[in-house]
């Protein structure tokens, strides 16, 4: 692991859900169980359990995949229609990125989501919105 936590957590997800695995371990930090709470809320992850191994502690999530192999195999002779998780870190160590709420970007139109750091936490870009507060934008996801 860097010292960027962060990219770190994004590129395990990133990682197991190309390999198309349906459970991830991630390291266990206060910033990860945020960013996984927001995640399991949204929706782009099915289920997360805290997990302790010899004084270690992980986050074990379960990834959403949008129809199970079998039906894939059925319905599309071996092409996956799955779509990828995409995830892109965007301020980082070396250039921090801050923005206003009027001006955080949309992600495909609102479908996608921003994860932004600010004076109340961990938020989305919708929840900034309402409560018209801006923020670090840590990344996008969709």
């Amino acid at each position: 692991m860097s010292q960027d936590t962060i990219s770190d957590i994004l590129t395990c997800i990133r990682n197991a859900d190309m390999a198309k695995k349906e459970t991830v371990r991630i390291g266990f930090t206060n910033i990860a169980e945020k960013i996984v709470k927001i995640l399991l809320r949204e929706g782009f992850i099915k289920n997360t359990r805290k997990h302790r191994e010899n004084q270690k502690s992980f986050l074990v999530l379960t990834l959403v995949h949008k129809r199970s192999r079998k039906e894939n195999y059925i319905r599309n002779r071996n092409k996956s229609s799955r779509t990828p998780f995409h995830l892109k870190r965007v301020s980082r160590p070396g250039l921090r990125i801050y923005s206003t709420y009027q001006k955080i970007p949309r992600i495909l139109g609102g479908r996608g989501i921003v994860i932004l750091s600010t004076s109340r936490g961990l938020i989305t870009d919708r929840e900034a919105r309402l409560e018209r507060v801006g923020g670090e934008i840590l990344c996008y996801i969709w």
